[in-house]
This record gives structure tokens, sequence and C-alpha cells, in this order.
């Protein structure tokens, strides 16, 4: 299934820097994501990969990646797979966020968005768990969450 964001993200993608324009687009259009300048480095349908460099801004008092940065990632990259793979009768909106922080959050974050049962167009509201992962760059998986997405028709 072919979305319009996935059509535009597949065009983008392969200019130079095409990567990081699409996520400027998006930042634009959500604005506080810009506040983790994230980079989506694979959107396909049901599937959507973002990496945060580890600089100085999304640093707690520690020196490590903050919460507050790992779940603006992970609220991102589930928002995009939602939106790029949504039948175009159908809305979305986060309902809820579960997360776990596994291991202090050194580096280069690359978070996945997943989701958990098939996203299905309806005449009926439901709710869509959305599996999201951040490793950081040694491969370690550092915070996990579930997102609730609210899918809901069109009026």
């Amino acid at each position: 299934m072919q979305t319009p964001l996935l059509a535009l993200y597949g065009k983008i993608s392969q200019w130079p820097f095409g990567h990081w324009f699409f996520s400027k687009a998006v930042c634009f259009k959500a604005p506080y994501f810009g506040s983790i300048s994230p980079v989506i480095t694979r959107l396909e349908y049901s599937r959507c990969e973002a990496v945060i460099k580890d600089r100085r801004v999304v640093h707690n008092h520690i020196g490590s990646v903050h919460a507050i940065a790992l779940c603006n990632l992970a609220e991102l990259c589930a928002g995009v797979m939602t939106d790029a793979s949504l039948p175009k009768d159908m809305r979305w909106i986060p309902k809820g966020m579960t997360v776990s922080y596994l291991k202090r959050a050194k580096g280069r974050m690359h978070a996945t968005a997943t989701p958990m049962i098939p996203i299905i167009s309806t005449d009926a509201g439901y709710d869509l768990p959305v599996n999201v992962d951040v490793l950081d760059s040694d491969g370690d998986k550092v915070f996990h969450a579930e997102i609730q997405m609210w899918m809901s028709p069109r009026k």
C-alpha cells in the first residue's frame, strides 16, 4: 500500500540529504520534535526508523540522553509510522504511552517503531498498540515504549 506520505518519502529520500530534508519537513509540521533534531532513516509500510545524535542539548544532568528526549523520539517514530501506514478513510491520535528505561542511554540513539497488530480500515474506532525500541550505538536496547494510537474513521 502506497500512502501519500510514503510516496513523498520515497521521492525525497533519493535526493542528496533527502532523509535530513524529509525529517526537517516532519519537524516543521510538528515543531516540538525539532527539539531532538531527529533524522528519519527508514520509512515503509508498518515501519519507521529514526536516529538522534548524542548532543549536549538532549542530555540530562548526568550526561546521558534524557528520558523525555527518548519519549519524544519514540512518539515521533510511532506517529510517522502510523501516518505512513494509514488507510485514507482513517485518522489517528496518540492516546497513551508506557515506557521502560532499560539502561543508561549514551551515544547515538536508533529507534524503530512497528505496529503490534495490523492497521486496518473499519467503521469503529480501535486501539493500535505500537512497539518502539531504542538502541544505543553498541546495539543494546536502552528504552522501550508501547504507544497506544486511537484509530477512528474520518468524518
